[in-house]
């Protein structure tokens, strides 16, 4: 792992090493590569450089995947603009959504999660740095699902990064990261791998992004800053 992200500091991380492995953990805290593409179904421009310095910034594509009702699209759009926007609304394609930092200009992939659109995933994992991975803390039925998914998308890249985003923290019965760390056996992920797992939820509509949201998206700023 890269030196700043040792040095990150982030308030409330609970960070493991392993076998190689790395774990971090919050507490509340579209190129198409080849063959057929979802529809695109809204861009949005993130807050960040002005127009004129955006050239100056290196582009880092970063895939956002997860099943339906995780809260992909609000943790996007909660990422994007610092306020909460809660969509409950499927994502019926992709929403591409651009955000800049002091280190990149990161563009951002999410595929909907529905059956009918996960034939779409490994399409587009050739082209990406990292893979977000949402999933819904208290969606207890489809943890195994989930866990399936994953394990799937990941078992050809033993050294892709992971950002696996525990969302829904918040909710009434919940599982704690501890639980979700086992329900989706990240310890059989590999020991070559940058990996995270982070929990997160998000607040009352029009409100600020909450504090584990920021550290959220100030941790993925600088693991992309550092994956060439």
């Amino acid at each position: 792992m890269g030196s700043s992200l040792r040095r990150a500091g982030l308030a409330g991380a609970v960070v493991a090493l392993g076998a190689g492995g790395a774990y971090a953990a919050w507490r509340y805290l579209a190129r198409d590569p080849g063959g057929r593409a979802p529809p695109a179904e809204r861009r949005a421009g993130g807050a960040g450089a002005a127009a004129g310095e955006q050239g100056k910034l290196q582009s880092k594509q970063i895939l956002v995947l997860g099943l339906d009702g995780a809260g992909k699209t609000s943790v996007l759009h909660s990422l994007a603009t610092n306020h909460v926007k809660r969509s409950t609304a499927p994502t019926q394609g992709i929403n591409a959504v651009c955000i800049n930092t002091e280190e990149a200009k990161m563009e951002f992939l999410e595929i909907g999660g529905s059956e009918s659109l996960r034939s779409y995933w490994k399409m587009y994992l050739p082209r990406v740095l990292v893979l977000i991975y949402v999933v819904d803390s208290a969606d207890h039925e489809r943890f195994p699902l989930a866990k399936q998914l994953l394990h799937q998308l990941i078992q050809n890249d033993s050294t892709l990064p992971v950002v696996i985003l525990a969302n829904k923290q918040d909710l009434k019965g919940a599982y704690c990261i501890t639980d979700i760390h086992d329900a989706l056996a990240l310890s059989q992920m590999g020991d070559e791998r940058k990996m995270f797992l982070i929990g997160t939820h998000v607040a009352e509509d029009g409100s600020e992004i909450s504090s584990s949201m920021k550290d959220a998206k100030e941790l993925i700023a600088q693991l992309v800053s550092e994956t060439q």
